[in-house]
C-alpha cells in the first residue's frame, strides 16, 4: 500500500480520540465517612485513569509432543487512579476510612457494615468524551474496592506543586456497550 495522507485523514474519525477528555464517577459505600462529598469531588480530582483492558488466558494441552493452545478464562487487571489532593483531604480520608472498614489497622477485622461485598464494593464509571462533549465510550467497573493507597511524598523543595496520590482498585469485571 502506498502512503496516502488523504486516505489516512479520511479514516481518522473526529480527528482522533483525546486522552484528556474523560471523567470518573465513583459512589463510595454509604458506611464510609463523608462518602457523598468525596464521591462528588472525585469527579473533579481524578487526574489520570485508564480505559480498562482484559486478558484471556490459555490452556495448553499436549498432543503427541505438540502444544495446542485453547482459550482459558478472562482476567481483569487492577485499575489505578491518580488523584489530586487539596487541603480538606476529603477523598484521601474517605479512601482511608473505606479501607479501614474492609480491614482495620489495629484489630485486623472487617467492620460490621462491610461484612459482605455490598458493604465494601461499589460500581464506578470512566467515560471518554469527544471534542464536542459527546460521550464516546463508557465503562462500568462492577464490584470495585480499594487495594492500595499510595503514600504522598512531602518535600521542602517542592514549590509550586499540588499533592497527588494513587489508589489502585480491584473489581470483578467491567461492562460497556460492546459487552453483554
Amino acid at each position: 500500500m502506498a502512503f496516502n495522507v488523504s486516505e489516512f485523514r479520511a479514516n481518522m474519525i473526529g480527528d482522533g480520540a483525546r486522552p484528556n477528555l474523560f471523567s470518573v464517577s465513583l459512589i463510595f459505600p454509604s458506611n464510609v465517612t463523608n462518602s457523598t462529598a468525596a464521591g462528588q469531588k472525585l469527579t473533579f480530582m481524578a487526574k489520570t485513569a485508564q480505559l480498562p483492558g482484559s486478558s484471556i488466558g490459555t490452556v495448553p494441552v499436549f498432543y503427541f509432543g505438540r502444544e495446542m493452545k485453547f482459550p482459558g478464562n478472562r482476567t481483569f487487571a487492577d485499575w489505578t487512579l491518580t488523584i489530586i489532593n487539596d487541603e480538606d483531604f476529603a477523598i484521601r480520608n474517605s479512601l482511608e476510612n473505606w479501607m479501614n472498614s474492609i480491614n482495620s489497622h489495629a484489630g485486623n477485622v472487617r467492620s460490621g457494615a462491610a461484612r459482605n461485598s455490598n458493604g465494601y464494593s461499589v460500581d464506578a464509571n470512566v467515560i471518554q468524551y469527544g471534542k464536542t462533549g459527546n460521550e464516546l465510550k463508557k465503562y462500568n467497573f462492577v464490584g470495585l474496592f480499594p487495594l492500595d493507597l499510595a503514600p504522598i511524598d512531602l518535600d521542602w523543595g517542592s514549590n509550586d506543586a499540588i499533592e497527588e496520590f494513587t489508589c489502585t482498585f480491584a473489581y470483578q469485571f467491567w461492562e460497556t456497550d460492546t459487552t453483554s
